[in-house]
């Protein structure tokens, strides 16, 4: 019988040392709901973006009851094993609607936890298990490890209260991301949610406590997406080219037959080749086409 977890606050003193605001509960209804109502209600600020600076807060919660991933489908964590955040930051709205460059908003955000993942792992001298359990991306949203899926990204776009709406809005006025990360840190085998998952803690051995993982990862988080995004801000089409070359070492889909699978219930297999410089993936089909795609949830065949 598998015995039930029991939520608690999470303990974060590495990640409020470097944020800028850290909310933590022991449960929500979903970490970004909370963090998006917190922002409309002015409950979470954040000051403007300033040049060569980047304000970041972070909710926390121990246990979702509803948590979401992209196209509607839900994400199943547990108390005390899965870690689940959010971190909200203000930048340009220009830069948030151009859907030329605002694709490497949600690739910035998978490397930020690569990153954390891969520096924590370094920090406590832990070591993968296999030469081949490296961390990788799998286009858009998702982090995976030995072709299972171990984290999922989520982000979202808020008007804080304090910027215009339609016609009263300004270009250069700052909106909100929030992106929801969710990470199986400790994991058992036994209680994975589905066999296409898997977690930290069965790929690599010597790893600390999970509060200890998961204050070190969030804390990495932290700084990475102020530095990555204060980079980002400055100079996106610059930016999008070394993203573009920085992504392609961890694609997981990269050289895999892949098939789409899009919202209105069509399908499109062929080989994922690259990214294109807006962030949408590149996949050809047998004929030798070449086809964009820019929102769908991709598996391998």
């Amino acid at each position: 019988m598998m015995i039930a977890l029991k939520a608690a606050t999470p303990q974060l003193p590495r990640t409020t040392a470097v944020a800028d605001h850290v909310v933590a509960v022991d449960e929500t209804d979903s970490t970004n709901a909370l963090a998006v109502q917190m922002i409309g209600d002015g409950s979470l600020t954040l000051p403007d973006h300033q040049d060569g600076e980047l304000a970041v807060a972070v909710v926390a919660a121990d246990r979702q009851t509803a948590g979401r991933g992209r196209n509607g489908h839900k994400w199943v964590s547990q108390p005390g094993r899965c870690s689940t955040m959010s971190y909200a930051v203000r930048i340009p709205r220009a830069i948030a609607t151009d859907e030329s460059v605002n694709g490497w908003l949600q690739m910035i955000a998978g490397l930020v936890t690569l990153d954390a993942l891969n520096g924590m792992i370094e920090e406590y001298g832990a070591a993968p298990n296999q030469p081949d359990c490296s961390l990788e991306l799998k286009w858009p949203n998702d982090v995976f490890c030995h072709g299972l899926k171990l984290g999922g990204l989520l982000s979202e776009l808020v008007i804080p209260p304090s910027s215009g709406t339609g016609t009263d809005a300004d270009a250069d006025d700052d909106v909100v991301i929030v992106f929801g990360v969710g990470l199986n840190l400790a994991l058992g085998a036994c209680r994975l949610p589905t066999p296409q998952s898997t977690s930290l803690q069965l790929h690599v051995s010597g790893l600390p406590s999970f509060g200890e993982i998961r204050d070190a990862v969030a804390e990495r988080q932290v700084e990475g997406f102020r530095e990555r995004l204060v980079k980002f801000i400055a100079d996106p089409k610059g930016q999008a080219e070394s993203l573009r070359e920085e992504v392609k070492a961890v694609c997981w889909a990269r050289g895999r037959q892949v098939e789409a699978h899009f919202t209105d219930g069509t399908t499109l297999t062929g080989e994922a080749i690259g990214l294109n410089e807006d962030a949408s993936l590149i996949l050809r089909t047998q004929d030798g086409t070449d086809h964009t795609v820019r929102t769908a949830d991709v598996g391998v065949l």
